[in-house]
């Protein structure tokens, strides 16, 4: 398997669909994020794309799952074996892309995470934020961690885990 960090996860998507029976070719990208606080682009990640040319839309429906628990369950598969024995900095990120699903969830999450600091701004108290996985979670923490005026945690135990938005302790050191 390849070194690159991007070929390495396209190869591997690409065989494990095989294995199921789906050929298909993955397409590669690079993830950047931009801070609230500067104009500084860095790196988050690897988005890998399954390309739906040769794919049925009963396929596309069975890899996505229902909420997208199919291509959550893959994408955890791609973060934790395309890691193993992996150095710290040779280790990567990757998000499992499949008929634009990532990118309208994620502009759901971002409106759930702005909807829920404005409600936690305008009322001063604790908003906690239930039905979102592990990965959308992180997502919520990314998109606030950001604004000093608000702190996220999460609360509870799987599957009963959810993300609380609330005013920052004014005294963090």
């Amino acid at each position: 398997m390849s070194n690159n960090p991007m070929q390495r996860g396209q190869q591997w998507l690409k065989s494990l669909l095989e294995l199921t029976g789906i050929s298909t070719e993955i397409d590669g990208s690079l993830e950047t994020h931009q801070s609230h606080d500067d104009d500084s682009h860095q790196t988050d990640g690897y988005w890998l794309t399954i390309n739906t040319a040769n794919l049925t839309p009963e396929q596309i429906q069975t890899l996505i799952g229902a909420d997208g628990s199919v291509l959550d369950a893959i994408q955890y598969l791609a973060n934790s074996t395309l890691n193993i024995n992996q150095s710290p900095e040779g280790q990567a990120s990757y998000t499992v892309e499949l008929n634009g699903y990532r990118v309208k969830r994620q502009a759901e999450i971002q409106a759930i995470a702005e909807a829920a600091a404005e409600e936690v701004r305008s009322t001063g108290q604790e908003v906690e934020i239930k039905s979102l996985s592990s990965a959308e979670r992180r997502l919520i923490h990314t998109f606030l961690k950001d604004f000093d005026d608000l702190e996220t945690f999460s609360r509870g135990k799987e599957p009963h885990r959810h993300l609380v938005v609330q005013p920052a302790i004014a005294n963090k050191i």
